[in-house]
């Protein structure tokens, strides 16, 4: 069972959904109806629970009769169970028609409501929703759980200056009969999906041509500047499709959202979404696509039963991502991203410490808010485990055949651990030796860093240790001997690097900071990943001119990758603490409600 949710798939499965809602952006709400196809999955079946939170439902019929329906009781993160009982017996196999009208509540915590002031145009209101992990039944009643699959059809109504997309088929616009000024799109999406994959955005959106099936949409100021970042994404999509297979969702759109949005990307099927702070302007950020695009197989193809199990989405993505770089920019690269993301683990585990159960591979999230749980130990240590087999099994080549073979197995489906290995030791069959070798249980059940290290090409990573130790072994007498042209062969990505390796150290003198700015100016960088990092580095050694600039760039955008670690960091040096609370609190209301709820509680302001 799902500890997410409060549906029982085991008694009844929503298999299609036609959603007709209507954008009202002075009350702030989706309204609508939402009519789910439902099969009875055993007999007699009477009654029916779904999913909400924060929803009003004034009207559930069955087949067009009215049914009685009421609502359980209040769960902090899961929200209330809506019980329905059906007016007739649906004998098992068979289908009906469930429909219900619903409004969502202006504080859903699936969608950010913008007033006109809040967007690059500053004239037209915006909507965006994120519905991953269990935000979906914020918008309206559902069985909110990846273990369901469903295929959906929507109309939504909007004003008719905005676009309204969603993680769909275009199926074009008309007119709304009801009100001259509005308009309605209509949206399909045949491959049955997990709620999770359900995404709207309205707003002043233009599109860019960037591929034969792919245009990129933003508001107009930035709409250019995204079409040349993301100018990649058909190479990655072929590239993605040798590795695993055909594409089978037609459409692969990119949205570039406002700052505000919590995640690097979401994979929502022909519409990926995306941050703006992707857009460095020289395309080194574009694993983040590579990261999506491999998504539309592992996560939205095969899909993990539930969020326990959500290393199975990301550290089969994260691997995919890589082999895409890999083909992109040479096997040197993909070791080299790879050591990267060991790093990242390590720093992952020592915020959280490597006792905490929230790094194990595998969850338990009975009682746990899957937000907050949230974290990089599923994409890295996921990751880490395929790479350490990759190079058990016989190489990328090797591997890569299971990966596809796993794909075609599972597709359309969802799945726990437990499948995916019984899969891995029949397609390795002729390996089993080799496969009982590997220390499963401190693999998937134990915190902390994996059992293992994978090997790793060193090519690419030594530059970035070399100036590293120098820094971190350099006296007071040495600083003088650092100059720009330290940086002058190395890659944005290595600068990254060099940045991931000071911070895994103790703190540094503040003179050594002081020269470092001196030297490479990092201040003038406007790259998100290097100047997250620097300033991070900058407010350990207790830099107090750092702070402002972290405070800038903690709220002028709302990645929570970036967003969460520089307030903790703020509220963590005596200096900045009650500055950090008080810049929380007054940018609080305009912060995404998922990311305003976890900075909340990473201040200890949670209302």
């Amino acid at each position: 069972a799902d500890p997410c949710s409060f549906a029982s798939p085991a008694c009844c499965l929503t298999r299609h959904l036609y959603l007709r809602c209507r954008a009202d952006f002075a009350a702030q709400t989706l309204r609508g109806s939402a009519a789910f196809t439902v099969r009875a999955e055993r007999e007699a079946l009477r009654c029916v629970v779904l999913d909400t939170k924060d929803v009003q439902v004034f009207k559930v019929t069955v087949n067009g009769q009215d049914a009685k329906f009421g609502f359980g009781e209040k769960h902090s993160f899961k929200g209330t169970p809506l019980e329905i009982t059906l007016p007739f017996e649906l004998r098992r196999g068979q289908e009906a028609i469930l429909e219900i009208s619903f409004e969502s509540s202006p504080k859903s915590s699936a969608l950010q409501w913008f007033t006109p002031e809040q967007t690059s145009g500053k004239k037209y209101p915006f909507l965006f929703s994120q519905c991953q992990a269990i935000h979906c039944r914020a918008i309206f009643p559902c069985q909110d759980t990846p273990a369901v699959k469903l295929t959906y059809y929507a109309e939504v109504s909007v004003p008719k200056e905005l676009v309204a997309l969603m993680s769909a088929n275009r199926e074009g616009e008309m007119p709304d009969p009801e009100d001259s000024s509005r308009k309605i799109y209509h949206f399909s999406q045949n491959v049955p999906i997990p709620c999770y994959l359900i995404a709207i955005v309205v707003g002043a959106l233009e599109s860019r041509k960037i591929g034969p099936r792919s245009l990129v949409w933003a508001e107009k100021e930035l709409v250019d500047k995204s079409a040349y970042e993301f100018a990649e994404t058909e190479a990655m999509l072929k590239t993605a499709e040798d590795l695993a297979g055909p594409y089978v969702w037609g459409q692969y759109d990119l949205l570039v959202l406002p700052p505000s949005f919590p995640y690097g990307g979401m994979e929502n099927p022909c519409l990926t979404f995306v941050t703006p702070t992707l857009l460095a302007g020289d395309r080194s950020l574009s694993n983040v696509i590579a990261h999506e695009i491999s998504h539309s197989w592992t996560g939205n193809l095969v899909t993990n039963k539930t969020w326990e199990h959500f290393w199975l989405n990301e550290g089969h993505t994260v691997y995919l991502e890589r082999r895409i770089g890999g083909r992109l920019f040479g096997e040197q690269f993909r070791h080299f991203k790879a050591l990267g993301g060991w790093r990242e683990l390590q720093n992952t585990i020592d915020t959280f410490g490597d006792k905490n159960p929230v790094t194990n591979l595998v969850l338990n999230l009975s009682e746990v808010d899957p937000d907050e749980a949230y974290s990089s130990v599923p994409y890295e240590k996921g990751f880490a485990l395929l790479f350490y087999l990759e190079q058990l099994l016989g190489g990328p080549d090797v591997f890569m055949g299971f990966l596809k073979a796993y794909i075609q197995q599972f597709a359309y489906k969802s799945m726990v651990t437990e499948d995916w290995k019984k899969f891995l030791y029949s397609y390795f069959k002729d390996k089993v030796d080799l496969l009982d070798k590997v220390d499963w249980n401190s693999w998937f059940n134990a915190p902390g860093m994996p059992p293992v290290k994978p090997t790793y090409d060193m090519t690419l990573t030594n530059a970035c240790v070399a100036l590293s130790q120098r820094w971190i072994q350099a006296k007071e007498s040495d600083l003088c001997s650092f100059s720009s042209a330290d940086l002058k062969e190395m890659s944005s990505h290595q600068l990254i690097e060099f940045l991931a390796l000071l911070l895994l150290e103790p703190p540094f003198p503040l003179s050594h900071v002081k020269r470092m700015q001196q030297v490479y100016d990092f201040n003038a960088i406007n790259n998100s990943e290097i100047r997250f990092r620097w300033l991070r580095l900058c407010l350990k050694s207790k830099w107090e001119e750092a702070i402002p600039l972290a405070l800038k760039m903690a709220t002028d955008q709302g990645r929570m990758k970036f967003t969460r670690p520089l307030f903790r960091d703020l509220y963590n040096f005596d200096k900045s603490r009650d500055l950090a609370v008080k810049t929380f609190l007054e940018h609080r209301a305009s912060m995404h409600p998922v990311t305003s709820m976890l900075v909340g509680k990473d201040l200890k302001q949670d209302e």
